[in-house]
């Protein structure tokens, strides 16, 4: 079986004597359940394994008595150590407070039980950590798949990747296409706004949230206002509301709306976003086209291009702590500019015949990035620029 490199990060810290407790995020379907049995194979410390998806939300007296069982198993074994580790955590109301206490309880009274926590909400995670768990804990993000992983477990090529992105759980059913579109719809795109959003946060207008993520995902790559997506959408609310849930489906690793680079954080803020997929099936799994229709459409092939390379320097944007952004001013453009510190790294895709852009030449007269990058056509293949980290670009 496939083995992520994060697999030999989390063994590492298990390994290592009792500091913090080990938290896991990332977006549903990436493998993190499967990684946790991988390291339960390979690890000699007893451990207990429970997931929170079937339990309710309401019983936070469950997470206690999964504790004290782990507490009791650590006794009968006669064992100086035990993993406890637990899945879909933040389904649980209040699951920080119950976790800060019962491990600050074992660290007064030495009990030696190490504890991984597994998450597909970003934004419910995190806000747990910070409200009870400060000083007590380490992230892992495990991402959505990247090309080198799906060529290496699949033997995929990077139009098979760009096309159908980067889902382990679909590859077998690339061949049956309807399938395929199926699957991607219903396990995980129905599923994640579902469990991840509606079910763990209020959101007043359900309806409005599904329509933005489908016409978000749909323009992946492209610049809308929101007062025009107003327009396009039925009981559409307001701007905030359309803000505040793109800000619910970018948590969830589905869809975000990156802001326009000023050098100017109120600036950015105030801009229209460029919608984003984390992962590119969450676009075809919605169009009517197929692979072979898209790819001899260059204009269609050119978007789906430059949506993978922005899918990959978001996804590696999270787990990197490097800010993602695009510019705009008239009709010169940029697609994606890189912050981190005071270093800007601006990046074009070209997937057509023609590479000239003067948007860029006028970008680093005005803000004088540290580099200037063309993937595609004149540039770096987008096969070769898909197999790096971002980070190493700076």
């Amino acid at each position: 079986m496939f083995e992520r490199i994060h697999l030999q990060t989390i063994k590492k810290r298990i390994n290592e004597s009792r500091k913090f407790i080990q938290v896991i995020l990332g977006p549903r379907q990436v493998g993190k359940t499967t990684m946790m049995t991988q390291l339960l194979s390979q690890i000699n410390i007893p451990y207990t394994f429970e997931s929170a998806d079937a339990i309710s939300a309401t019983n936070s007296t469950w997470l206690l008595q999964v504790w004290e069982t782990a507490r009791l198993q650590m006794k009968v074994s006669k064992t100086n150590e035990y993993l406890l580790v637990i899945d879909e955590i933040q389904k649980i109301n209040n699951w920080s407070e119950v976790i800060k206490q019962q491990w600050d309880q074992d660290s007064r009274e030495r009990t030696n039980i190490k504890v991984i926590l597994l998450g597909s909400s970003r934004l419910l995670i995190q806000k747990g950590l910070t409200e009870s768990l400060t000083g007590r804990f380490e992230t892992l993000y495990l991402g959505h798949w990247s090309y080198l992983e799906m060529q290496a477990a699949f033997g995929w090529g990077v139009e098979q990747y760009v096309y159908f992105g980067g889902y382990p759980g679909s590859a077998s059913f690339i061949e049956e296409e309807n399938r395929w579109k199926n699957y991607i719809n219903d396990a995980l795109i129905e599923t994640s706004i579902s469990k991840d959003i509606l079910m763990l946060t209020r959101v007043d207008k359900p309806a409005l949230l599904k329509q933005l993520f489908e016409l978000g995902s749909l323009y992946s790559g492209q610049i809308l206002s929101f007062t025009k997506i107003i327009g396009q959408l039925q009981d559409a609310g307001n701007v905030t509301t359309l803000a505040n849930y793109l800000k619910l489906l970018s948590d969830c690793g589905l869809l975000s709306g990156l802001e326009k680079y000023a050098g100017d954080v109120i600036r950015k803020r105030s801009s229209s976003p460029k919608f984003q997929v984390h992962n590119n099936a969450l676009l075809t799994a919605q169009n009517d086209t197929t692979f072979q229709e898209t790819r001899v459409n260059p204009k269609e092939w050119g978007r789906l291009v430059e949506s993978s390379v922005g899918a990959h320097l978001i996804n590696y944007s999270i787990s990197e702590r490097y800010n993602l952004y695009y510019w705009r001013e008239g009709n010169e453009e940029v697609d994606f500019i890189m912050e981190k510190g005071n270093k800007t790294i601006a990046l074009e895709v070209k997937s057509g015949i023609h590479s000239d852009n003067t948007g860029m030449s006028v970008f680093a007269q005005k803000f004088h990035p540290e580099k200037v990058l063309l993937v595609g056509t004149g540039g770096i293949p987008y096969a070769d620029f898909l197999k790096i980290n971002p980070i190493e670009l700076f």
